[in-house]
């Protein structure tokens, strides 16, 4: 079901009157094994779709919390066939729970514009995030999706606006994925006002979902995320309680920082 599977799920938070969570994790940090005992985690801890990072050795739009993280998962050898390997256990385990892929085009280039779509799919992927791709060059990719029914789902800056806005959103499908601040991951923290005329923006130009995320660390901010958009997206507070405490340490912040954009703190 695929895009489908990512509808359903904004559409069931939608009827309950709350933001859908979503979880951003490294796959295979600080190894493959402890990697899946979070992924495997995520929901029962409020996350209504799970974002796992391919491991990349230049990012661009991340900050040190997710660079590090990038790089334990590289040290422990992570594969971009690990990174399927766990998305398909996931499936097996959660098979309603969206799941989408982020990282960066250098590594899904290397193997095959095609051939990534056709593992991602068999793996039970629903969408993908690629950060560095824009929509200039990415109609291989698009069109390897698309023959895939898995989701492209793209990165809207601050700065994007009027006719960029509109070329961005074309042949988008999923969520569209605003970032918040102008800068790298858990650099800022976003201002809920500048978030909401963002939101309506985007709403005034395409019909899907919009989730937030970049900077948002903390039970508050996501509560007020919440309120403007469909989703809201954390990543570096997760990937560093992670580092800090493990996997029980990640699960609790994971299920506190949902319970607030759920709108139950």
């Amino acid at each position: 079901m695929s895009i489908a599977r990512i509808s359903d799920t904004f559409a069931k938070c939608t009827a309950k009157q709350q933001s859908a969570f979503v979880a951003y994790m490294m796959a295979g940090d600080p190894n493959i094994a402890t990697s899946r005992e979070l992924l495997l985690g995520l929901p029962k801890a409020g996350a209504d779709i799970v974002e796992l990072g391919m491991p990349f050795s230049d990012p661009v739009a991340e900050g040190p919390t997710i660079q590090l993280a990038a790089e334990r998962a590289l040290v422990a050898n992570t594969k971009m066939a690990d990174v399927l390997a766990l998305a398909s256990e996931f499936r097996q385990t959660h098979p309603d729970t969206p799941l989408i892929l982020m990282g960066y085009a250098n590594p899904i280039h290397f193997m095959g514009w095609s051939k990534f779509a056709e593992a991602a799919a068999k793996s039970g992927v629903d969408g993908v995030i690629v950060v560095d791709l824009p929509p200039e060059e990415a109609e291989p990719l698009s069109i390897a999706l698309d023959n895939n029914d898995i989701a492209l789902i793209r990165l809207i800056a601050p700065t994007t606006k009027g006719e960029r806005l509109e070329k961005v959103l074309r042949g988008v499908s999923g969520f569209v994925y605003y970032v918040s601040i102008t800068g790298i991951t858990g650099a800022a923290v976003p201002q809920s006002d500048q978030v909401t005329e963002a939101v309506r923006s985007i709403r005034q130009v395409s019909d899907l979902p919009v989730a937030v995320g970049f900077g948002v660390r903390t039970p508050q901010t996501a509560q007020e995320i919440s309120k403007a958009a469909d989703g809201v997206v954390v990543g570096s507070a997760i990937v560093s309680a992670m580092a800090q405490g493990g996997v029980t340490t990640a699960l609790a912040i994971t299920a506190t920082l949902s319970d607030a954009a759920h709108g139950k703190a």
